[in-house]
């Protein structure tokens, strides 16, 4: 049945200090090529954004929020939610970059891709099914953009073709932001273990 949280004055009794959010990651190979593509970019196109170690690349499937403090009671839907999923690993292609338009100095220069990442989509939608029934629609709403982040800068690049990066997602993972200090602190990690089908 489905059910609403209650979040009234998490994000609003204070400065946000943390943030949740689920994402899959690439393996040790394809972060290593993305932070090379990413390091390429930056000095063909003279960014100046930071960019991300390799360890932080990765696909967010859906942002929980940012509160003051860790919210407890999203963090236990959003585990209650995700231990219903059922999902095979599937295959993910990131092959273009390009620049969103976020905030000045503060714009997110990405990976994108295209049929390549049906299977992920697909599984967002299914985590998403799931935390509705848990009371997290709020945070189910936006429409879903599948991208890798290499860093944020005030410059606009324009969409382009890049070697592609090709990974096997075999898990999601909870993930705990602690604002402003550069830190990602896995929460919980699921597998994706049901077998594939053949048609």
């Amino acid at each position: 049945m489905t059910h609403q949280l209650s979040l009234s004055g998490l994000e609003e009794s204070g400065r946000p200090t943390d943030s949740l959010f689920f994402a899959v990651y690439p393996d040790a190979a394809a972060a290593a090529q993305i932070a090379a593509i990413g390091a390429g970019l930056r000095a063909a196109h003279r960014l100046h954004g930071r960019l991300f170690e390799p360890e932080r690349l990765h696909v967010t499937l859906f942002h929980l929020g940012s509160h003051a403090g860790l919210p407890t009671d999203v963090v236990e839907a959003a585990k209650s939610a995700a231990g219903e999923v059922r999902a095979a690993p599937f295959d993910v292609m990131f092959d273009a970059a390009e620049s969103f338009r976020g905030r000045p100095r503060n714009r997110p220069f990405v990976l994108r891709g295209g049929e390549s990442l049906v299977g992920l989509m697909q599984f967002q939608q299914c985590l998403g099914d799931a935390l509705r029934r848990h009371g997290l629609t709020r945070w189910t709403t936006e429409q879903y953009l599948p991208h890798v982040t290499m860093l944020y800068d005030d410059r606009l690049v324009a969409w382009q073709a890049v070697e592609p990066v090709r990974w096997t997602v075999r898990e999601f993972v909870l993930m705990h932001s602690l604002l402003g200090q550069h830190r990602h602190v896995p929460l919980a990690r699921w597998p994706l273990d049901l077998p594939h089908t053949s048609d």
